[in-house]
């Protein structure tokens, strides 16, 4: 056979990708008989490239597909992008030069739809360049005509279920992105701020209350105090008087009131955090907004109205600390909330928004993750801790030009929520019109659009629908729950718990069955890799410089929910493996041309014990990617290939190849099924050559089409005692060679002769011993000079 000197990456991973496609090697088969092993896959969001993150994460995802496939599933593995989000907004401006709010929301929503069309051919093709075996032909995007049409069925089937509504309320607000915001959007980061004592005065005494938030003094509304705290017993149920603003409020007491925090008087105003919030409700508290949408002043800030938050801040502490009314200052780290798409520190402002009510249902759901297969395990803890710490129900609605639609109108004359009919989906309020005539409640027949759009997580939260309902006949309860819903750990809580809600108010039954949580991608200095930072590298660029089969071998080097700093050397090993892989499997099937492929009468004990250790392999790495387990599965493949099959076996069998015996066809047929298992056992993590070497030699023996269809590899029925007696003869040869070096003698030096001391019988492995370590005799007597405590073996050498 003829053989590349050296493996070309770059011609055969193109090659092989068109192989795939042309071929439909991983097409789903919706009319197969074969058990389905289907995949929600996580849709990255189209915001340039792919990144290190999703190479990463979804090469884990795909070593999973791959395994499934060769285990006789129907693969179900749709691939999906979530561009109607806030990100691909941003991205549309960046790239056109545009404001969305400069524009009319029609030409803007054209504007994105059609940008997104040459964007995403570039994005997926990158996807596709790392391998991954998805069904490229099942494929959707969150802000397609499809997608839109079961979000807004989605809407308005829960709205029917009484679990939407819509009010005016306290809502958590991005001023930078101009938006509600859900709490699953929420990030926490440290920074420095102070602690500013303030004077506060009833009747000219003064009374110190700290804040770090002054700026909101004209929104104050009441001052709270513990109603154990003796301190302030005498002045609850008075009125005391807000600095700089001069009017007066009143002095409650609620349990909710650290003791030991500041001053013990805590300042409440409409909003600065969510216990405000709840103190506004429950103590039917006035209402008074310092801030704008877009983190300005308001009016009711007097002469500091228009200013933006901080420099407001700024302001009133100087005017507070000349008036004599700032008494201390300090200097403190604490933990704020920002959005986690721009970073931005949120506000709590009171907006008309609609939400999915579902904090009733916190046992329930708690219930729901606890039924699933979290891989890793402690992953439930993150699930949990949110359930527990959820204080809002869901704001689905966004301040947003680009995005699902909510399918409502509204009365202009009773407010009355009407409906879009589902025969209209999927339905754009402000271009299209309801489907009636008139009001239902009062007969009006004027309407309202409403302008919101849906938080792309109601859509994202669809996933396993959006997938299942492009097959032919919309097979969903063939194929619901799904088997796996593969994500990394970052968006448990949007994610995950997104759509856990959703299948569990439509459907009442979890999505699917196993949750695989991948981790992230480190920076040296232990910080995730994000193009925000500066501190990705780009994998289109790894893939350039080594190769496709390279990445994934380093994506197989974390371990299942672990955080990985990025390190070049894993990709300089990877690249080792396959330049071995590639040079062992040239050296055998030249060696094998003319193969006969039948299992001879006899296997010889050598051979035997290369079998056994492989079945050993073979048997870790498929319990190993049972449970998601793809780190230990690539490592237990890895040692095979390396020690016992390269640096051993093929050294113990090179004389029979090379002076063929009787015992030359054991060999080759233990070459042949075992380096068959050795690409197979790869091919989840390295899809590329091992495709390569399998169509360039097995293809003509096996007759099946691809590698990534073939079968999985089975263990061997191997006699008793021979993976023992091989696993002496290799050490015999290991310590013979190591004695080679010591005495500086080439490995192909002749021996005079070995003595072996043993009570173990080597007759059926001597003649491996001596054809290896080139050795005229081999005696079995009494010997001193070399021990092998760990087998009980003593050795003598005669140079």
């Amino acid at each position: 056979m003829q053989f590349e000197k050296t493996y070309n990456s770059k011609e055969t991973e193109q090659r092989i990708q068109e192989f795939w496609v042309g071929n439909d090697i991983f097409g789903f088969d919706v009319n197969s008989k074969k058990p389905i092993f289907s995949i929600d896959t996580p849709p990255p969001t189209i915001s340039g490239k792919m990144h290190i993150g999703h190479s990463f994460s979804y090469s884990q995802t795909d070593f999973i597909a791959r395994y499934k496939r060769m285990q006789g599933y129907n693969l179900f593995y749709p691939f999906g992008t979530d561009d109607n989000g806030l990100a691909t907004e941003r991205l549309i401006e960046k790239i056109n030069g545009i404001k969305s709010t400069e524009m009319s929301r029609k030409d803007f929503i054209k504007l994105c739809l059609n940008t997104l069309v040459e964007l995403r051919k570039e994005y997926i093709k990158d996807f596709k360049s790392i391998g991954l075996s998805c069904d490229w032909k099942i494929s959707y995007t969150t802000i397609d005509e499809h997608c839109r049409k079961i979000s807004q069925k989605s809407f308005i089937d829960l709205y029917k279920l009484g679990r939407e509504y819509r009010m005016e309320s306290p809502v958590i607000w991005c001023p930078e992105c101009q938006t509600a915001i859900a709490q699953a959007e929420l990030k926490d980061t440290e920074t420095e701020s102070y602690f500013n004592d303030i004077i506060f005065k009833i009747n000219g005494k003064d009374f110190a209350i700290a804040t770090t938030r002054p700026e909101l003094l004209p929104a104050c509304v009441a001052i709270f105090v513990h109603p154990n705290d003796k301190r302030y017993k005498d002045i609850v149920g008075k009125k005391i008087e807000v600095p700089l603003f001069n009017f007066e409020v009143p002095i409650l007491t609620d349990e909710k009131v650290d003791l030991e925090k500041g001053t013990g008087i805590v300042m409440c105003c409409t909003f600065g955090d969510q216990t405000d919030a709840e103190w506004y409700k429950a103590y039917k508290l006035p209402l008074k907004m310092a801030i704008t949408k877009d983190g300005k002043m308001t009016e009711i800030a007097k002469k500091y109205a228009g200013l933006r938050i901080k420099e407001a801040r700024k302001r009133i502490i100087e005017d507070l600390r000349k008036e004599g009314l700032l008494v201390k200052q300090e200097k403190i780290t604490h933990v704020l909330n920002v959005h986690e798409r721009c970073g931005t520190e949120i506000e709590i402002l009171k907006t008309k928004q609609w939400f999915i009510k579902y904090m009733d249902l916190k046992s329930r759901l708690s219930e729901s993750g606890m039924q699933l297969n979290w891989h890793p395990e402690h992953m439930i803890n993150r699930y949990e801790n949110w359930i527990r710490g959820l204080q809002w129900d869901w704001c689905i609605s966004r301040q947003r030009f680009f995005g699902v639609p909510i399918p409502v109108w509204y009365c202009k004359k009773c407010d009355e929520v009407i409906l879009a009919d589902e025969s209209q989906l999927p339905v754009d309020p402000i271009e299209d019109k309801p489907n009636i005539d008139k009001c239902p409640k009062c007969d009006s027949v004027e309407f309202i659009p409403e302008k919101d759009v849906l938080d792309t997580w109601a859509t994202s939260s669809l996933t396993p629908k959006l997938a299942i309902d492009l097959l032919p006949n919309k097979p969903f309860e063939k194929l619901f729950p799904m088997s796996l819903r593969p994500q990394a750990h970052d968006i448990i809580t949007f994610w995950l718990f997104n759509t856990v809600v959703k299948s569990q108010l439509h459907y009442k039954k979890n999505p699917w069955k196993d949750v695989m949580i991948s981790g992230w991608v480190l920076d040296p200095k232990g910080e995730k890799m994000s193009k925000s930072k500066g501190n990705t590298i780009e994998p289109q660029e790894i893939v350039k410089k080594y190769c496709a089969d390279a990445l994934r071998f380093w994506a197989a080097s974390a371990k299942l929910g672990e955080d990985v700093s990025f390190q070049e050397k894993e990709l300089v090993t990877a690249q080792k493996t396959i330049t071995k892989l590639w040079n062992a499997s040239k050296l055998i099937m030249q060696n094998l041309d003319n193969y006969s492929n039948k299992k001879p009468k006899k296997l010889e004990v050598i051979d035997q014990w290369l079998l056994a250790k492989l079945s050993d392999a073979i048997n870790t790495c498929t319990d190993a990617l049972d449970n998601y387990d793809y780190f230990s599965a690539k490592a237990s493949i890895d040692q095979f290939f390396w020690k016992d099959f390269c640096d051993n076996y093929l050294e113990i069998i090179k004389h029979r190849l090379y002076n063929p015996d009787e015992t030359t066809d054991s060999a080759k047929y233990t070459l042949y099924e075992s380096l068959l298992a050795i690409l197979k056992l790869f091919a989840p993590i390295m899809p590329y050559i091992t495709e390569e070497l399998y169509q360039s030699f097995f293809k003509k023996y096996e007759k099946i089409i691809s590698i990534h269809v073939s079968n999985w590899p089975t263990i061997y029925e191997i006699d008793d005692g021979s993976k023992e007696i091989g696993e002496k003869a290799k050490a015999i040869i290991v310590a013979i060679r190591q004695w080679k070096n010591v005495n500086k003698l080439a490995l192909n030096t002749e021996l005079a002769s070995v003595t072996i001391d043993s009570e173990y019988n080597f007759d059926d492995v001597i003649n491996d011993i001596k054809g290896t370590m080139k050795i005229k005799e081999i005696e079995i007597g009494k010997a001193e000079d070399i021990i092998i405590p760990e087998h009980h073996i003593k050795l003598d050498i005669v140079k």
